[in-house]
């Protein structure tokens, strides 16, 4: 993985948690060789643990606290490992008879995830490319690598914030979308009617997208607060347009009049509405002072949507609740 990664322009300081461990020796048992001696296994780690770590011989009161008693030997040196002997049954069998000592490199920690062992790869991201562009490269290139049965790979940091935010602002926009249908409904004491207000919200999500695809900047969490924000703003041209229609019609017109007579009412309050939102917004987009570049996407989503919205708004909607009408 860490191979991997390193050949990614985009990504720099590459390190895993199992580099620069402390050096250890392995002393690898030969169990085939320590059964033929009639050596249990349990003789060779305890021998090695009492010449090594001490044995515990009790403990001793001193001034009403006690204390352990540790008796050990002299401390042994790397080179002298081999020369400790294992005593069994009367005989005595040099460590190197039994077992293989190795040099390695134990973990400087020790990563845990939901109760397994984990090794964990840090790396770092140059400035400029889109966040979620550099994670598909990563996945496109971690894809390649031939993972073992009982294990498995996961991005975590930031990447795993980020779909989490993502997550939650997607369970936002939907619960928006649940209490906005529910006020229309109520307000119109229809059923029918409010799905052609809702449909203004897709119309205005293309605006907020195609406007982000035109400028080549990524869709930021910050841009999808915006099109929530859109969800309440979009909405109310086409909420105008319906209500005149609803009224002209209560007052005796044909439905096709009527939807003719409250868009040609209608097109100045929808488009001055609409104008003024993205004058106040456009401000925003043009990144004066601080954090700038938090506020410049939420703006850019929502100018977007109202511009689209408010086209589409006075060509489909009427003809969606022609349909829709026809249908109730």
């Amino acid at each position: 993985v860490r191979e991997k990664l390193a050949g990614i322009d985009d990504l720099y300081n590459v390190e895993t948690s199992l580099e620069h461990g402390r050096p250890e020796i392995n002393i690898v048992v030969d169990r085939l060789r320590a059964g033929m001696l009639q050596v249990d296994l349990s003789q060779v780690t305890g021998t090695l643990e009492s010449r090594l770590t001490g044995r515990n011989a009790g403990e001793w009161d001193r001034g009403g606290e006690m204390t352990d008693i540790t008796v050990m030997l002299p401390d042994v040196g790397i080179n002298d490992l081999d020369r400790i002997y294992i005593d069994s049954g009367g005989r005595k069998f040099r460590i190197d008879e039994l077992a293989t000592l190795e040099a390695g490199t134990a973990p400087r920690e020790i990563n845990r995830r939901g109760q397994m062992r984990a090794a964990v790869v840090n790396a770092h991201k140059h400035e400029g490319r889109p966040f979620d562009h550099a994670i598909a490269e990563i996945n496109g290139s971690l894809a390649a690598i031939d993972i073992p049965p009982d294990y498995r790979l996961a991005i975590t940091g930031e990447e795993a914030r980020r779909q989490e935010e993502f997550s939650d602002l997607q369970f936002a926009l939907l619960l928006s979308v649940i209490l906005v249908y529910m006020v229309l409904a109520s307000q119109f004491e229809s059923l029918i009617h409010p799905f052609a207000i809702l449909l203004t919200i897709p119309l205005a999500g293309v605006g907020a997208v195609l406007i982000f695809f035109i400028l080549g900047r990524p869709l930021s969490v910050m841009a999808y607060i915006g099109i929530i924000m859109l969800v309440g703003i979009a909405v109310n041209d086409s909420i105008i347009l319906i209500d005149a229609i609803n009224r002209f019609r209560r007052d005796g017109m044909q439905k096709k009049e009527a939807i003719v007579a409250a868009g040609r009412i209608r097109i100045r309050p929808i488009v001055m509405t609409s104008a003024t939102t993205i004058l106040a917004l456009l401000p925003l987009t043009l990144g004066f002072g601080e954090g700038a570049s938090l506020r410049s996407p939420m703006a850019l989503a929502v100018i977007g949507g109202l511009v689209t919205s408010t086209i589409l708004t006075l060509i489909v909607i009427p003809c969606v609740y022609s349909v829709l009408d026809r249908s109730r």
